[in-house]
C-alpha cells in the first residue's frame, strides 16, 4: 500500500553556515565545496532505484532564497516544467525525470532572524548577558524584530495541511500500483526544516530543537500503518525495501517464465 513522504533538504554551504552566522534573508552563494556536496548528494539519492524517485514527487516546494533555488537546481531532479526563476527550460525530453510542479513558497523561508541577522549564537549569548537577559532559546523566545515562535508555527502548519489535503490524502492507503504520485519534496533552510519537521509530528516549537540537520542534509518524513493520522519520521531505509520488492518480483518473473513447457 502507497504511504506517501515528504523529503526535506537544506541548502547546500555557505561561508555563514560555515561560521555560524544566522542567515534569514541575506542572499549568499554556495561554496564550491557545498555545490559539490549537493551534487554528490543528488547522485547517490535521486533515481528510479534511489531514495527520492523523481516520477514518484507530486510536487515541489523551493524557498524564496537563492541558495535553496541553486541547492535544488544541482540536484538535477529533471522537471519538465520550467524552473520559476530562469527564463527558459534546457532540458531534453529523455533528461526529464518528472512532471511534478515546482513552486516558490514564502511559508517554507528561513525564520526571521530580525535584529540577529549575521550575527553567530556566540554573540546573541553576549549581547544579551550584558542586557541581563536570559540565554537564548530561539525555540522559545524567536527573534527581536523577525518572528515569534507562533507565527512560524502558522506559516508551516499551512505549508503541512496544504500537502496532507492536497497530495497525500488522494494517495495514502491505495495499491502501489494504482495511485498517482504522492511524495513530496522541500529546499528550504535549517531552523525552518526543523520547525517542519517538529509540527510534522505535532510537537510544539516550545518542546525545543529536538531535530537537526546539516547544511546539505536530507530528512524523511512519512506516516506510520497507511494512516494521514500517524504522522512519524522516517529514520531510513524505504528505498531499500524498494529494491528489494523489484528484485523479488524479477526473480518470480523470471521462475515463471523458466517454468513454461
Amino acid at each position: 500500500m502507497a504511504t506517501p513522504r515528504v523529503f526535506v533538504i537544506r541548502h547546500g554551504e555557505t561561508a555563514w553556515s560555515l561560521n555560524g552566522r544566522h542567515t534569514g534573508t541575506t542572499e549568499l552563494p554556495l561554496t564550491e565545496n557545498g555545490e559539490k556536496r549537493i551534487i554528490a548528494t543528488g547522485r547517490a539519492l535521486v533515481g528510479d532505484d534511489r531514495l527520492i524517485v523523481p516520477r514518484n514527487l507530486a510536487h515541489i516546494y523551493v524557498s524564496p532564497r537563492r541558495r535553496a533555488q541553486r541547492t535544488f537546481k544541482l540536484l538535477e531532479i529533471g522537471c519538465r516544467e520550467r524552473l520559476p526563476w530562469e527564463e527558459t527550460t534546457t532540458l531534453s525530453e529523455e533528461e526529464i525525470k518528472t512532471n511534478a510542479k515546482v513552486e516558490i513558497t514564502e511559508d517554507i523561508r528561513e525564520w526571521d532572524y530580525g535584529d540577529y541577522e549575521g550575527i553567530t549564537s556566540a554573540e546573541i549569548r553576549e549581547m544579551r548577558s550584558k542586557a541581563g537577559l536570559e540565554p537564548w532559546d530561539i525555540w522559545r523566545d524567536g527573534c527581536p524584530g523577525g518572528e515569534s515562535p507562533e507565527q512560524v508555527t502558522a506559516r508551516v502548519d499551512r505549508l503541512i495541511d496544504e500537502i496532507r489535503t492536497k497530495y497525500h490524502a488522494p494517495v495514502i492507503g491505495k495499491p502501489k500500483g494504482e495511485a498517482p504520485p504522492g511524495d513530496v519534496l522541500i529546499v528550504a533552510h535549517g531552523h525552518i526544516l526543523r520547525a517542519f519537521a517538529m509540527r510534522w509530528v505535532q510537537k510544539t516549537l516550545r518542546d525545543g530543537p529536538t531535530f537537526l540537520l546539516e547544511a546539505g542534509g536530507v530528512g524523511t518524513l512519512s506516516y506510520e500503518h497507511h494512516n494521514l493520522n500517524e504522522p512519524a519520521i522516517l529514520l531510513g531505509g524505504s528505498f531499500m525495501v524498494d529494491m528489494v520488492e523489484k528484485a523479488e518480483g524479477a526473480s518470480k518473473h523470471k521462475a515463471s517464465y523458466e517454468g513454461r513447457p
